[in-house]
């Protein structure tokens, strides 16, 4: 009978991850044309990814069109700019973009055949296309990247004149054109492809789970959770920021989207606005590594180092629920140090009603966890993932005139279907029934309000994937100057060099070079650089190939939260009202996990489940809780009472031990910490602390 309530239950509009403050917002016809643009790129994408009849190049090119054609309309070229309207050049620069991606598909066989040697008509329209990327670029993503990835073309372009070992031996004008445009080492790269498949299609499933409600099922089962314990507003913000990450790996956007709420909530309670807006950040951007969906950079990773998007998942498991655990333990105790309690019972939903009323929106999110285990394509899960949320949305007006009870049973031989192996059989059912939905949605006027809202969630989500997409392509100029000139393996000899084969000093350089890229770039060009140059030095050191890239993607997401450019911080700025830099700081005391974390991983890779002895896998997750629990203590300065500065001291120490998997190490961090949480609890009972 609770099924029935859901799916005949109105859908909240919820915040959307596409919205990105440098857009515009046009009125009128601009408006229009912007929502026909936007769904017939999300319907483009979709048709691929059920039929697969275009070539992959072919893909790519019209992928990075829509994307060049979306981002003239919709991104001002200045400050000045008209944001109601969109002018008219904007429109022809899209339209020029959007025309040069049909060039691979209408001379494919020609490009082929010419493959090395090309054309004056394909250089001419090679420059065009990268230079439009660049403008496109410098628009949605801001200059530093621009001028990063324009830094890279003319290394290619002029790097022989360079003296040293910094120059190469010099490339000509169409190498690099041919390199950057008409292959697939430029700007139609793996990070292209992988945009143009998995990634769209969980944008996609993630903006139409928002539109179902999963946000607001999110909150309600979080404050059930949690909002009454101690410090409780500020852990329903960590809580809910986990359980959002398992369908967005947007960390900006989810602190945009759940910033709202959980900030708000965590100033009225007593938390500093700084503190709040640092632990919404800090959540937020865990949502990158936090399994099943995490963040884009996963499924590039994937296809970069040729290991089934499982494995990654896998691997991030347990780092992220440290990260986590972490960010609350820190709430736990700011908590504890200001004296702040949580919610009353009666202010706090009941998590397990939220479960029982809302419970079939965790099918989609289930049924894509239980195909991505079982071995299937990312590309394969996100198809099921989108079809079971559209099922969900459009179910829910149909089922007012078919009975729930004729809608349910469909829904289930779908996924019995799917259950028992049949999953090609599962897909069309559950693409016959949407067809069928849709249908009856057209003829009452519930449902053609259901079908409006499910086309604005594949707006949102074709708006949601310009950012990702126009860095995979841009970020693609400089894989293709690191391939053509070599300029990787010689930055990797010249890591392994300085460190002069001294693992821990390899990684404290790949770390600050992480960093400092990150600081002003976005995780996925932040990842590709670092991976491409820092991420072979490790290997030579004998860190494992996935260890490696995990490793520099975590310290990719940390830039995002370090100072002076963290983009996290600078979005819960806007909402809580306070100091960018004060809240970045912050985010750096609570995101110790994120640095703590990789170090552990690298010296024992079975915290990243890289081992075959669970016996090694539950040490390691022991030490490595101990480890960031003391770590915590000491930049917080609180346990059970007010921790002094030696006790603050040897806890960071001990903290610090347990980092280095040597044994000793471990028996002396282990008593280390063992001696100051007892001594501090002797004290703090003796001074009557509670």
């Amino acid at each position: 009978m609770q099924t029935t309530a859901v799916i005949s239950a109105p859908v909240e509009v919820e915040p959307s991850a596409g919205e990105d403050a440098r857009q515009r917002h046009p009125v009128g016809r601009d408006a229009r044309f912007i929502f026909a643009i936007a769904v017939a790129f999300a319907a483009f994408q979709l048709w691929n990814a059920a039929f697969s009849p275009l070539a992959s190049i072919v893909l790519r090119s019209m992928h990075v069109a829509f994307l060049m054609l979306l981002a003239f309309a919709l991104y001002p070229a200045t400050r000045r700019s008209p944001q109601a309207s969109v002018p008219w050049h904007n429109w022809l620069l899209g339209a020029a973009a959007f025309a040069l991606g049909f060039y691979h598909w209408v001379f494919q066989t020609e490009l082929i055949q010419r493959s090395g040697e090309p054309s004056m008509a394909d250089l001419a329209v090679g420059s065009v296309a990268v230079v439009l990327v660049f403008e496109a670029a410098r628009r949605v993503m801001g200059p530093a990247l621009t001028v990063l990835c324009g830094l890279f073309l003319a290394y290619g372009l002029l790097g022989e004149y360079l003296p040293g070992g910094l120059g190469h031996r010099g490339y000509g004008f169409d190498q690099v054109v041919n390199q950057l445009y008409l292959g697939t080492e430029g700007i139609y790269g793996t990070p292209t492809m992988v945009s143009a498949t998995y990634i769209f299609l969980f944008i996609l499933f993630g903006s139409l789970l928002e539109q179902a409600g999963m946000i607001k099922l999110f909150n309600d089962v979080a404050l059930g959770l949690v909002g009454h314990h101690r410090g409780g507003p500020g852990k329903v913000s960590v809580l809910s920021s986990a359980l959002m990450g398992t369908i967005s790996g947007s960390g900006v956007a989810n602190v945009v989207m759940g910033g709202q709420f959980t900030i708000n909530l965590m100033k009225r309670f007593g938390f500093r606005p700084e503190f709040a807006g640092a632990v919404e950040a800090t959540s937020s951007m865990g949502g990158q590594i936090m399994p099943p969906v995490m963040g884009a950079v996963a499924f590039i990773m994937a296809e970069t180092i040729d290991v089934p998007y499982a494995e990654i998942a896998k691997a991030a498991a347990i780092p992220a629920i440290l990260y986590f655990a972490t960010v609350f333990w820190m709430v736990h105790l700011e908590a504890g140090r200001l004296g702040l309690f949580g919610l009353s019972r009666e202010q706090c939903p009941s998590a397990l009603a939220a479960l029982r009323e809302h419970w079939p929106l965790l099918l989609p999110l289930a049924a894509l966890v239980y195909v991505l285990l079982t071995g299937y394509t990312p590309l394969f899960a996100g198809m099921l993932g989108l079809a079971l949320t559209a099922v969900l949305i459009l179910g829910r007006p149909v089922a007012m005139v078919i009975g729930p009870y004729g809608l349910r049973m469909v829904f289930w031989v779908a996924l019995g279907a799917l259950a028992a192996g049949f999953f090609a059989a599962g897909i069309e059912i559950v693409l016959a029934l949407i067809g069928l939905l849709v249908l009856g949605n057209l003829f009452q006027r519930g449902g053609r309000a259901t079908l409006h809202l499910t086309l604005v969630g594949l707006v949102e989500g074709a708006k949601g994937s310009l950012a990702v997409g126009i860095a995979c392509a841009i970020v693609g100029v400089i894989v293709a100057m690191l391939t053509l000139t070599g300029l990787a393996s010689s930055i990797a000899t010249t890591v392994v060099g300085l460190s002069q084969g001294n693992l821990l000093l390899g990684l404290v350089f790949t770390m600050l070079v992480s960093l400092v890229l990150g600081m002003g770039i976005p995780t996925i060009p932040n990842y590709i650089i670092t991976s491409s140059v820092a991420a072979p030095a490790l290997l030579q050191m004998g860190v494992p190939l996935l260890v490696s890239h995990m490793f520099v993607f975590y310290f990719g997401i940390m830039a995002d939260l370090t100072p002076p450019v963290a983009l996290a911080a600078f979005a819960a700025a806007a909402i809580a009202k306070a100091s960018p830099m004060r809240i970045g700081l912050l985010c750096l005391r609570i995101a110790i996990a994120g640095f703590v974390v990789p170090f552990m991983a690298v010296y024992d890779p079975a915290l990243m489940l890289q081992s075959d002895s669970w016996g090694a896998v539950v040490y390691v997750t022991f030490k490595a809780l101990v480890a960031v629990g003391l770590w915590g203590a000491a930049a917080v300065g609180y346990l059970h009472a007010a921790l002094s500065w030696p006790e603050r001291a040897l806890a960071a120490a001990a903290a610090f031990l347990l980092v280095v998997a040597l044994p000793v190490t471990d028996e002396v961090g282990f008593g280390l910490g063992a001696a100051v949480v007892g001594y501090h609890l002797l004290r703090a009972r003796r001074g009557g602390a509670v």
